[in-house]
């Protein structure tokens, strides 16, 4: 249940239902609990091939891509003003990432 709340707090209610979500056959997404909500949702489930690393190596790769943006905005402490004049701080890039 905690994922389905980090799911529709910080995915559904920002950017909308997903069409399609894929997954790598995890029983947490497997489960009765979501297969029906992904039907109420309307949301495709598809799940990865088994040992099909082009599969697992985009969403790795993404994985990576992800960290390393953290990384550089915490460590250098990247600010920046936007066109109001207004100063943010890595935090606020967070949604951008």
């Amino acid at each position: 249940m905690d994922t389905a709340l980090l799911l529709w707090n910080n995915i559904i209610s920002t950017c909308g239902v997903p069409n399609i979500i894929i997954s790598d056959r995890d029983p947490k997404f497997t489960s009765e609990f979501w297969t029906k909500w992904y039907y109420m949702l309307g949301t495709k489930l598809a799940f990865s091939t088994a040992y099909h690393s082009q599969t697992d190596g985009l969403a790795e790769r993404m994985i990576q891509t992800m960290e390393n943006i953290l990384r550089r905005f915490c460590s250098y402490g990247i600010e920046y003003n936007d066109h109001e004049g207004y100063t943010h701080d890595w935090v606020t890039l967070l949604p951008a990432v």
